[in-house]
């Protein structure tokens, strides 16, 4: 059973996430464990801790169906020293809350060269800073989302993921997260069944399914290899449905978040319902 979900407030605290995402029947779910536009956050109180954990075990999702998000602000690759400097610190905390509240995985966009340094300078910039984390802490893989590859940021290709990772020292814990709108306006074709065999099939010769560790699932706005990121509706924009049913019986997709992040929320219920309804598999 592929386990889908949505990424769902945790507005009031941490504790309302798993509340909210049952609500919509998901089976996973991802969060904000502090303001993700915001470098300061109040330390998670053992209040917050006990009631997340409670609320996760009450509504039946494990580490495995959690995929948090870190903050927008955060760049792993940033030219400038005391940016990378409190960027690491953050993601640090990340990281730390993640230990916290015993999840295993916090999702992040790789970072930006803005154009100051080389995209291999910067690349080898993300793994260090992805090392740091590491060492810094136990338990929480760092889970890099490719991106759309808007303005300056890294992750749009294949080949940048496998040079993070090939550069992260404790492969077990790095892995990708897959986006479908960031895939596609990347350039990499998901319109029919044969173009997902031959994408997929391209991933896992320049990184790997085994490095398969969450998927966002959205429909695009954008056009094919636009590099702009616009999410849409499952059913609406560019991408077409074809994809989700390709994810929804693909194997590597077996025991990994796959969270929505759609505009329309008040569809994500009825979208959960129709991804199971394609399951096979």
């Amino acid at each position: 059973m592929r386990t889908v979900g949505a990424h769902v407030s945790a507005s009031g605290g941490v504790e309302n996430a798993p509340v909210n995402a049952a609500a919509i029947g998901a089976r996973a779910f991802a969060l904000f464990t502090k303001n993700q536009r915001r470098w300061q956050a109040k330390p998670l109180s053992a209040s917050n801790i006990e009631r997340f954990r409670a609320a996760c075990e009450q509504h039946g999702y494990g580490p495995d169906q959690i995929l948090p998000h870190d903050s927008y602000l955060i760049n792993l690759g940033h030219p400038d020293p005391d940016a990378l400097a409190r960027s690491r610190d953050a993601f640090i905390d990340e990281m730390q809350r993640c230990e916290q509240l015993g999840l295993n995985r916090l999702n992040f966009h790789p970072g930006s060269h803005l154009r100051q340094v080389s995209e291999s300078h910067c690349l080898r910039t993300i793994a260090e800073s992805v090392n740091v984390a590491l060492d810094s802490t136990e338990g929480v893989m760092a889970v890099i989302e490719n991106t759309a590859g808007q303005g300056s940021n890294l992750g749009h290709r294949f080949e940048h993921l496998a040079a993070i990772i090939d550069q992260v020292e404790d492969k077990s814990r790095v892995g990708i997260c897959l986006d479908t709108c960031h895939t596609f306006a990347a350039g990499y074709d998901l319109r029919t069944r044969e173009d997902c065999e031959a994408t997929f099939a391209e991933f896992d010769r320049i990184v790997g399914l085994k490095y398969l560790q969450g998927m966002h699932l959205n429909g695009s706005k954008s056009p094919l290899g636009s590099r702009v990121d616009r999410h849409h509706s499952l059913d609406q924009g560019e991408l077409g449905t074809a994809v989700f049913e390709f994810l929804m019986n693909h194997p590597a997709t077996v025991g990994i978040p796959m969270v929505l992040e759609t505009i329309d929320s008040s569809r994500w219920a009825e979208e959960i319902r129709w991804l199971c309804s394609l399951e096979r598999s």
